[in-house]
């Protein structure tokens, strides 16, 4: 899978329709919960399979962390290690930051994913659009 970093206002879209069809078609989340003020500023990530979308994410650099949020891999792609993927480029754009850590919330069903690639969980379950999350962090 080819990562890019969203530039453009185009790139940004295809983002977002990833998005659109993980969260709010898929998993019933409402499109007011979906997108917030938080997209404007975020970095966006872009995974393109043979060519085509495949998976997006983004990314806030907070405090000393980075924030790993909207991780969505369309459905006809998953099995193929693409989340494990746009993942990693997240955690070295966070390295080349400097912050020493990164952290999400992660929905419940995925939590074990998560463990499996460094993160430990540190809240217990919780509540967002209607889906059960945990916080997680991984130390860089």
């Amino acid at each position: 899978m080819q990562i890019i970093i969203v530039k453009t206002p185009e790139q940004r879209e295809v983002a977002f329709r990833i998005r659109h069809k993980v969260f709010i078609v898929e998993q019933n989340v409402p499109p007011e919960e979906e997108m917030d003020e938080f997209d404007e500023t975020a970095t966006h990530f872009v995974g393109y399979a043979d060519g085509n979308p495949a998976a997006a994410s983004r990314l806030r650099l907070v405090d000393d962390y980075g924030k790993l949020e909207r991780i969505a891999v369309l459905k006809e792609y998953r099995g193929n290690s693409y989340g494990k993927q746009i993942i990693q480029a997240m955690e070295d754009f966070i390295k080349q930051h400097k912050l020493p850590k990164a952290k999400l919330n992660a929905q419940t069903h995925a939590e074990n994913f998560y463990k499996k690639l460094g993160y430990e969980t540190i809240s217990d379950t919780f509540m967002d659009a209607g889906i059960p999350h945990v916080t997680m962090i991984k130390h860089l």
